[in-house]
């Protein structure tokens, strides 16, 4: 049988070529030995070469990885230079940092020559103030130290150098030593590469938050102030009235005589009126100047002119080179004495932010009466300009990766690839094709409503001054019944079963484990053990107990072992693989005859949770009214969470959207998102139409929305939607931006920019011509929807099951997340990141409790209880009454629940190629011994 088809067996001469072949082409871009494994097979398949056994194909895929390694950092050691590499390997020389140290202590102390320990550079941030800006400005200066050239990392992967910058992040300085010199230099190097950049976001960050905490709290002290010395005057109309009745009765009498007496409180009354006047108009607009100028002068402006020395601004727009040259100017008389003016004859540059209410504080008139430039007041305007432009990316700083040149986040093989990248987003070539179908659609929906409209009973367009559009809401649907005698079922069969053997479950029949790898590459843990402690960690970080609490369960595992495994392990990738490889077995699973066909729509929203605040990440919430975080769900329509991401809180929630909506990692193909009110933004929908996915928001202000025209000069086309149109859509601007609109969705899609980044440059430069142009095709396609959603009861009811779908996954995730009272009780962001371990035990919930349901309904007697589609519509197996959290953590790895034998995805092939295979993958030592279930 292998000759017919013209295969061969693999031999040695094979193998040695198999293994070059990778470490030239495969493992110099791929570290991930699953990955590299699956190119290995394909390549086999293009050589006629039979698979290797698994064991050989694991020895194959480790020498090239190795060899790809050993090659890699013999070309990357080589472009230093001696200093630079003494400087680095100082960095580990007579550390005494211990094994089992977390990343970013401290108590290294110094090392040779003055250079701060590898423990200082790696800390992270702390919260916004001069003290933290001064610390990541020096540390900073002691990475640009070491002399590593810009270009160091220019030809390699950047999941490569990723990989290389955790595992010397994650190693101690007594394991980096026992490295070969290139990987030790090459290790560290990748730090300190990939923490200059951060380093430099970080300062942009504090640079932003500190010139908006100078204004802030400038304009906080001032009201203090004027709020003792204010007395509010009522009556401002009575008063002018009786002031006018009385001028208008005696024209000739004297202010005192006529004026006066009119008024009740006499003179002290109009006194009380003027310094209202006075303390709310210009002069109060000048006093938060000065005092926002004297916070400056006395305390921020040491950290934000030390930040100017050794930055490099660039702009690509003309119009913001003043505020450049500005910064120039400013640094350039930094150090200069308490000189009050720039000398005259020094050329200022002029830009919008000294215009307006700074116009008359940036410049004064000397004694002599020559007007000149207040330089104090000139450096505050110089920052404020600066923050709003870095703010949208109009202003990039080189060395930085967020804040970098928003050019660079644009596919620079656009042009090249124009065709496949056209054809990835499914849209023609051709604009005028675009354009007819956005059209199209438009007046055909606008047609329906207009139609409709007389016997929608629920709806009515007419002039008001509430609204235009009145909508009746939809009728509540009855309760399904029976349902709650399937889930005292549930308990019946199973009782009440500890969350940890719900977790354990769910690994044990995915095999989700499988793929989790050190961080630094190997690693002596036995499968078994790894399994049952990575069990742990997840149970501690998802329930927010912390490592600690659960160390002292029955258990056999010490909160050091814990605590290694974390490190070493567990990292924020590795949590959303086990989460995604949980979530496809799910999809699975499910039998069809009760849940149905697969879901194409999901429901989005954020949860606030409460964080410690010594960190830049961590911010206020005006609407929870607390400092915290956010996690943005994505949750299926059946209550299965496909993606997770952790946000602050002044990130755009519409980014969040789009980001979960197209890069969740599962088999799910995502055709449609519900939102609420967030979700209604006009980029929102344009950006989505691009991307080929339906944002379909619940409305709450469904009165006050308009109804774009699709062609100018036909007032009369629509008559009964008249009061609720406006003006007509522009299609030429559509048309002349189509391209650049493409070229930014292919930006968002192949991950060189995220949907942030777009957004952010987007969003505070509504000038922009190929915003512009985004904001028209979302007008476009929020009239396509709007006008099927008030035509369309059925759509509505879907939208409005969906968001309920997503409460009752909130609801889920406080019970289960109880530790700390909700709160994250950390300051550094990889730690914060692990809350989301809060999605794999969810998902292992709802992925055992679909195996329970599908075991009680799969009985005739059961079955029948659940006629379809009444009772069926309420089925879900987002339950939790049956589920302990709490109390000791007791894990035994050989007591099983008792389920009926599933097939799950194999995780090693992609999921289009997936074959059955038993529960307890063969190749996983924590299942093979739990291979029989049930």
């Amino acid at each position: 049988m292998r000759g017919h088809p013209g295969f061969r067996e693999c031999s040695v001469a094979d193998a040695d070529k198999l293994t070059a072949w990778l470490a030239e082409h495969v493992a110099c871009k791929e570290r991930r030995p699953e990955q590299v494994r699956v190119e290995l097979l394909a390549r086999c398949h293009t050589e006629c070469i039979e698979p290797p056994t698994p064991g050989r194909c694991d020895r194959i895929v480790g020498a090239a990885l190795r060899a790809a390694e050993e090659t890699l950092t013999a070309r990357i050691s080589a472009q230093l230079t001696v200093e630079s590499i003494e400087r680095i390997v100082a960095l580990v020389t007579g550390a005494d940092q211990e094994d089992d140290a977390e990343p970013g202590d401290a108590g290294t102390g110094e090392g040779e020559d003055g250079v701060p320990a590898l423990g200082k550079i790696k800390e992270a941030p702390g919260n916004v103030s001069l003290e933290t800006m001064l610390t990541e400005i020096d540390k900073l200066l002691a990475v640009r130290a070491m002399g590593l050239p810009p270009d160091l990392f220019a030809d390699v992967a950047p999941k490569v150098v990723a990989g290389w910058r955790a595992r010397a992040a994650v190693e101690s300085p007594s394991h980096l030593r026992t490295h070969p010199l290139p990987l030790r230099v090459t290790l560290l190097a990748a730090l300190l590469h990939e923490r200059e950049r951060e380093t430099t976001d970080t300062l942009v960050e504090l640079l932003i938050s500190t010139v908006h905490r100078i204004g802030a709290r400038a304009e906080k002290k001032v009201t203090e102030q004027l709020v003792n010395a204010f007395k509010k005057v009522s009556g401002k109309e009575n008063i002018l009235f009786k002031l006018a009745e009385a001028s208008i009765g005696e024209p000739e009498g004297t202010v005192r005589e006529v004026v006066y007496p009119a008024v009740s409180g006499d003179e002290q009354t109009l006194r009380e009126l003027v310094h209202e006047f006075k303390t709310r108009g210009p002069v109060c607009r000048r006093t938060v100047q000065t005092t926002l100028k004297a916070s400056y002068t006395n305390h921020y402006r040491r950290g934000l002119i030390k930040l100017l020395d050794g930055w490099e601004f660039r702009s690509s727009n003309h119009t913001h080179r003043p505020v450049i040259e500005a910064l120039a100017l400013v640094a350039r008389y930094a150090s200069t004495g308490n000189t009050t003016y720039y000398p005259l004859g020094e050329t200022v540059p002029v830009h919008k932010a000294m215009g307006g209410d700074w116009a008359e504080v940036v410049h004064r008139t000397d004694k002599r009466g020559r007007r000149r430039v207040v330089r104090m007041v000139y450096e505050v305007v110089a920052f404020q300009a600066l923050r709003d432009q870095l703010k949208c990316k109009e202003i990039s700083v080189v060395g930085a990766d967020k804040w970098r040149n928003p050019d660079e986040d644009l596919p620079q093989d656009f042009s090249e690839r124009r065709e496949e990248n056209y054809r990835e987003l499914r849209k023609p070539l051709d604009v005028a094709d675009f354009v007819d179908e956005l059209r199209e659609q438009m007046t055909t929906e606008l047609d329906l409503l207009n139609g409709r409209l007389p016997r929608l009973s629920r709806l009515d367009i007419a002039e008001r001054k509430s609204g235009a559009i009145r909508l009746t809401p939809a009728e509540a649907q009855p309760e399904p019944r029976n349902l709650r005698r399937i889930k005292a079922e549930v308990q019946r069969r199973w009782g009440v079963v500890p969350l940890i053997d719900m977790l354990k479950e769910a690994v044990l029949r995915t095999g989700c484990l499988d793929a989790v790898t050190s961080v630094s590459g190997g690693g002596s843990l036995s499968a078994e053990v790894l399994a049952e402690r990575l069990l742990l960690v997840i149970y501690a970080y998802g329930t927010n107990t912390g490592i600690k609490a659960v160390a002292s369960g029955g258990h056999g595992h010490t909160e050091d072992e814990l605590r290694y495994v974390r490190r070493r392990y567990l990292s924020a990738e590795a949590a959303r693989a086990i989460a995604i490889q949980i979530a496809n077995a799910a999809f699975a699973t499910r039998s069809i005859e009760l849940w149905g066909q697969g879901s194409t729509a999901v429901a989005s929203d954020s949860t606030h949770v409460r964080a410690y605040d010594q960190n830049l990440f961590t911010e206020w919430h005006s609407r929870y009214g607390g400092r915290g975080v956010l996690i943005y769900w994505h949750v299926e329509k059946k209550s299965l969470a496909v993606h997770s991401q952790l946000i602050n809180c002044t990130a755009s929630e519409v980014a969040a959207m789009i980001e979960g909506a197209i890069r969740h990692g599962t088999t799910m193909d995502v055709e449609a998102n519900f939102t609420d009110s967030h979700g209604q933004s006009e980029i929102g929908f344009g950006i989505t139409r691009l991307l080929n996915f339906d944002l379909l928001p619940r409305i709450k202000r469904i009165n006050k929305v308009k109804l774009y025209r699709p062609a100018a000069g036909e007032p009369g086309t629509y008559p009964r939607l008249a009061p609720a149109l406006t003006r007509p859509i522009r299609w030429e601007l559509i048309a002349q931006q189509y391209d650049q609109m493409i070229k930014y969705a292919t930006a968002i899609r192949t991950r060189t920019a995220s949907t942030e980044a777009i957004l952010r440059r987007f969003t505070r430069n509504a000038s922009h011509p190929t915003y512009a142009a985004m904001l028209e095709v979302g007008r476009v396609q929020k009239t396509i929807f709007v006008a099927r959603y008030l035509r369309l009861r059925d759509l509505q009811r879907e939208i409005e099951e969906g968001l309920n779908v997503m409460e009752s996954s909130n609801g889920a995730n406080s019970v289960i997340a109880y530790g700390k009272g909700g709160e994250i009780a950390s300051n550094r962001r990889d730690e914060q990141e692990m809350f989301l371990c809060l999605r794999i035990l969810q998902s292992a919930l709802v992925y055992v409790n679909t195996l329970m349901l599908q075991d009680i309904l799969g009985e005739p007697e059961w079955a029948d209880l659940l006629p379809p589609p009444a009772d069926r519509r309420g089925l879900t197996p987002l339950f939790w009454s049956h589920v302990r959290p709490y109390g000791e953590v007791n894990l035994d790895m050989d007591a099983r629940l008792n389920l009926a034998a599933v097939t799950v995805p194999s995780p090693r092939t992609p999921p289009d190629e997936a074959s059955p295979s038993p529960i307890g993958p063969s190749g996983s030592g924590y299942g093979s011994r739990h291979a029989t279930v049930g």
